[in-house]
């Protein structure tokens, strides 16, 4: 029998048990194989008089073979992985750090290879001084980086390979994970070295923003294909590994939703196809190079649609902001630019809505990240069909490298007057607008308006002036963000209603100058002076 309907077969008699306390694995066994369940009758001659003194009826128990099976899967997957499983203690030298001064992390890893290579999330060693690994027999060693993406979380650290024992990973195929399948997660949460758990596959084609570290004031970009599972993962196991049945990794947890820190029940895990497509590049090359168009965008719904003169039904990635210098707007693609209220809060239409990407039907951002990941490379010359002003036309340009997290470009709004703005100061800070699922998670009016800090800094302006960021990850329509941060309301006279209120704004400023932000914070408003830097 193979592992999985072995697997299956165990999951379903212990179901079949918990539903029924007076079900034997015999019975369940039975009932699994749609056979008539015959319960052992008593004599009637033996039959006690009082039914207070009536014994049960026990069949006898027997040794399942099943369920021993099942033990010694998830026994043997443990083995044959475990060792391949490292702890990562890492030394910050600070430069990532709002509060500056060293400080110690942790984090889990795995092998790659027999040269020492080393595959973790690029969030546990960003800004690292000094990188150590234990291996599950508790040798230490120190390792050095190789390589860092922060646009997939992945990084590439080595360690010296004299006097250890090399056990690299079995990598498997993320494309073929379903929801409801096997999920075995090995990693050391809390520190708890090799520390194993399972459950299920709990979601797929996901998307998580990735850790553009300190560029929190420039686009965001999000990995696509993430997937997402109840086994339990916790605060040091990001860089672990994520398991199917055969012991073959599909993923490497990076993250959690949990509104304390802890393990919630839905863990993050970027998926084996973007690991294997990454990891030898950065083993080459030390970085990797992601196709680019240059947009920030949103799913079309059907209320923009409506806002837009579309039919409601209208599917696609609408276009908000056309990034300066970039394929996008060499080739012409045209930002938002007149702004409308749904639902009581602001948002940005009348942008090209792209639809397909060589003749691949596009739904929303999500599947255009996708495409763009899975399908397409740097240098790709492709062709983008868009609804603009109601008529489809085609728009070809040329991909380019996505810039460096420390170099992004400014991004372009157009304004009611059909002029440009660019960023012309620099806040240091990553922000996103309220909605009604912000607004109830952080206790604000249903109808409050304004910009909620995800991001800030390290050492940028809106450091230096205390602005805080948020601490507790949620999931808003689908895409991981992170509230608990202050709420920008206005800058100086100007109410923040948008993120294109806010770049329109600054677009204005000068580096040196100081502006007055009004900000909630714990649900009472305040006034903070930031003096705004260079970009």
């Amino acid at each position: 029998m193979k592992k999985s309907s072995i697997l299956s077969t165990a999951i379903l008699i212990i179901a079949m048990l918990a539903l029924s306390a007076c079900s034997t694995i015999a019975q369940a066994a039975n009932i699994f194989n749609n056979a008539p369940v015959t319960v052992p009758q008593i004599p009637a001659a033996a039959a006690p008089s009082s039914p207070q003194a009536a014994a049960p009826v026990v069949a006898p128990l027997q040794q399942n073979s099943v369920l021993s099976t099942f033990e010694t899967t998830f026994e043997s997957i443990y083995t044959q992985v475990s060792p391949s499983v490292v702890s990562i203690q890492v030394v910050d030298g600070g430069a990532s750090s709002s509060a500056g001064g060293p400080q110690q992390a942790l984090g889990s890893g795995f092998v790659w290879d027999a040269q020492g290579h080393i595959v973790t999330n690029n969030h546990v060693v960003d800004g690292a001084t000094n990188v150590e690994v234990t291996f599950m027999g508790g040798k230490t060693v120190t390792a050095k980086i190789v390589g860092t993406d922060p646009y997939s979380d992945l990084a590439v650290i080595q360690v010296p390979t004299s006097g250890l024992t090399l056990n690299p990973v079995t990598m498997g195929d993320s494309t073929q994970v379903k929801v409801g399948q096997l999920a075995i997660a090995i990693g050391n949460p809390f520190g708890l070295q090799n520390t194993m758990t399972y459950g299920i596959v709990s979601g797929v084609s996901r998307s998580l923003p990735s850790d553009l570290s300190g560029n929190a004031n420039g686009p965001t970009y999000s990995i696509p294909d993430i997937i997402q599972t109840d086994a339990a993962i916790n605060p040091g196991n990001s860089g672990g590994v994520l398991l199917n049945d055969q012991a073959e990794v599909v993923g490497v947890t990076s993250a959690i939703e949990s509104g304390s820190g802890s393990n919630a029940g839905i863990g993050f895990v970027i998926p084996a196809a973007i690991v294997k497509q990454v990891i030898p590049t950065l083993i080459s090359s030390g970085h990797f190079d992601h196709p680019y168009i240059g947009i920030s965008g949103t799913d079309l719904t059907s209320d923009l649609a409506t806002a837009m003169g579309l039919p409601a039904d209208t599917q696609g990635a609408l276009v908000e902001e056309v990034n300066s210098g970039g394929p996008a707007a060499a080739a012409g693609l045209k930002a938002s630019s007149k702004t409308v209220t749904i639902n009581g809060l602001d948002a940005t239409v009348g942008g090209d809505v792209i639809t397909a990407v060589n003749g691949t039907q596009i739904k929303g951002m999500n599947d255009l990240i996708a495409y763009l990941n899975d399908s397409t490379k740097v240098g790709d010359k492709i062709t983008l069909t868009v609804l603009r002003g109601g008529k489809s036309v085609s728009v070809d340009l040329t991909l380019a490298a996505r810039p460096a997290a420390s170099q992004q470009p400014q991004t372009t709004t157009q304004n009611g007057n059909g002029g440009s703005a660019t960023t012309g100061a620099y806040l240091g800070i990553s922000v996103i607008p309220l909605d009604s699922t912000i607004n109830k998670a952080m206790t604000l009016p249903s109808n409050q308006r304004g910009l909620l800090i995800e991001q800030v800094v390290s050492g940028g302006p809106a450091d230096q002036a205390g602005l805080q960021a948020g601490s507790t990850s949620l999931t808003d329509n689908g895409n991981q963000i992170v509230v608990g941060g202050d709420v920008l309301v206005r800058i100086d006279r100007v109410n923040l209603t948008s993120t294109t209120v806010l770049r329109d704004y600054l677009a204005q400023t000068q580096p040196g100058q100081t502006v007055t932000l009004t900000v909630i914070r714990n649900g009472q408003a305040a006034q903070v002076p930031v003096q705004l830097g260079q970009p």
